[in-house]
């Protein structure tokens, strides 16, 4: 059945999305006694945007708690987000974030959502990050249930065309349903429909025609169309065009929607070369959760935007599996013949690594200070000789998730006209995210974003609609 559109009077609160955010969004509003319209575009399959592909939600905590173990108070949460940003954050929304982040954990239990204990191998994560039971879309499902219960109409594929604002202030949305247009009126509006991650023309602008050989990790439906109706319209913008969160998956990954199923985690327990069999960077700078987002970017850069990433027997078991199995030989030749690699390049590559490697405490889930030594580019930790057959290898590309130029917000969630806040439009999620991750990424942290500004929106936007 069909979600009615239309309602005597119109709606108080039009939430434009139905992934993480916009869920908070609508569930916020709809517990304080608004009446409240979702719209996603996508059929209900493949409703929840990006949020679908999601395990967990990095959250600040004094002490145990749930799943979480010992602390992770808002000092290390900022120096950790300072980190991978290099400082590219506005500090009053982050420490907004982190700060009220520890609500997140018992709020979304009230929704239904369940939590299991952490993961373990690369992601050494149980301190900082809760996981969700069944992940994303088990998250996803209790949210749309709690929504189902509490009242609220979601409208699938409906896409939204048009945000009507006149005087700066919201007036109605006009969306696609069925073939035809309508225009739906509304005290107040939510934006949380993500990036343009998949739209590859846009990509192309800000990257060149190397775009072309991103893969799309996520929804095909976050085409950024609310965005640029938003910024045609005087909204302000945040973020930078080329920046995203972009994940080094497994090459032969879908052009579209592989997931978080794509993701590789091998990188820091061996060396990632190039076309020309060559090492660009260092694979053990840091743990896998504060540095995994930089390798989409680092392997965006190389030739024909693909690399490599090469292990050995004694580290296979260190991470987790990943969906596609190894390309494996057992001689270093032959593994460079099965990737069309330079022979002599690749044995050469490996030989030098393998000589700057020097014994020492090997530790796979925290930094070890095994380094190598007079190489360049290092190896800072975990650098252990690439020897014991058989030798595997993956290809990697860059796997967007999602875009980081967005709507400017405060910290209310309003969205930020020219001269102030538009009245009555707020933004949450992916599509005001630039404002924080100005580059980088930090594990869980995107969902941290969504849930925070999505309750923040919902609540404003109820409140909005009580005055109206």
């Amino acid at each position: 059945m069909r979600a009615r559109l239309a309602r005597p009077g119109g709606w108080d609160v039009i939430v434009v999305g139905g992934g993480n955010a916009g869920l908070c969004a609508a569930l916020e509003a709809a517990e304080r006694g608004s009446r409240v319209l979702v719209l996603e575009a996508a059929p209900p399959p493949y409703r929840g945007g990006n949020s679908r592909h999601t395990r967990n939600i990095r959250l600040r905590h004094e002490g145990p708690l749930g799943p979480l173990d010992g602390s992770y108070g808002e000092e290390e949460f900022f120096a950790d987000l300072l980190a991978v940003t290099k400082g590219k954050t506005d500090e009053q929304l982050a420490r907004l974030v982190i700060r009220r982040s520890s609500e997140c954990l018992s709020w979304m239990r009230r929704q239904g959502v369940a939590f299991q204990p952490s993961l373990t191998g690369t992601l050494s994560l149980s301190r900082t990050n809760a996981f969700f039971l069944g992940g994303g879309k088990a998250l996803l499902n209790a949210y749309y249930n709690r929504a189902a219960a509490l009242g609220v109409e979601v409208a699938y594929e409906t896409p939204v065309r048009h945000v009507v604002i006149e005087k700066w202030r919201f007036r109605a949305v006009e969306v696609e349903s069925e073939g035809r247009r309508q225009v739906l009126e509304a005290r107040a509006v939510v934006l949380a429909a993500g990036g343009f991650e998949a739209d590859l023309a846009k990509l192309e602008r800000g990257w060149g025609p190397s775009a072309r050989n991103f893969l799309i990790r996520g929804t095909p439906y976050n085409r950024g169309e609310v965005l640029d109706d938003l910024l045609a319209q005087g909204a302000r913008s945040v973020g930078d065009p080329t920046q995203c969160h972009c994940v080094a998956i497994d090459g032969r990954a879908p052009k579209w929607d592989g997931g978080i199923a794509t993701r590789l985690d091998c990188v820091p327990f061996g060396i990632v070369v190039n076309r020309a069999g060559e090492r660009f960077y260092d694979e053990g700078e840091e743990v896998w959760p504060k540095r995994y987002a930089i390798w989409g970017r680092l392997v965006a850069m190389q030739p024909g935007q693909i690399a490599f990433a090469i292990v050995d027997a004694e580290s296979r078991e260190l991470f987790m599996p990943s969906i596609y199995p190894p390309i494996r030989a057992h001689t270093i030749d032959e593994l460079a013949r099965r990737l069309d690699l330079p022979a002599d390049r690749l044995a050469e590559t490996v030989a030098r690594f393998n000589a700057a490697c020097r014994p020492g405490r090997f530790h796979p889930t925290e930094p070890d200070g095994l380094a190598t030594v007079g190489l360049d580019p290092p190896k800072s930790n975990w650098a252990r000789p690439i020897r014991t057959p058989p030798f595997e290898a993956y290809p990697l590309r860059p796997g967007v998730t999602f875009t980081y130029l967005g709507l400017a917000v405060d910290e209310r969630a309003r969205v930020q006209g020219p001269d102030g806040p538009f009245e009555g439009v707020y933004a949450a999620g992916e599509i005001m995210a630039g404002s924080i991750l100005g580059e980088g990424y930090l594990a869980g942290f995107g969902m941290t974003i969504g849930t925070v500004f999505g309750r923040i929106a919902g609540g404003e936007a109820a409140a909005r609609a009580r005055a109206a």
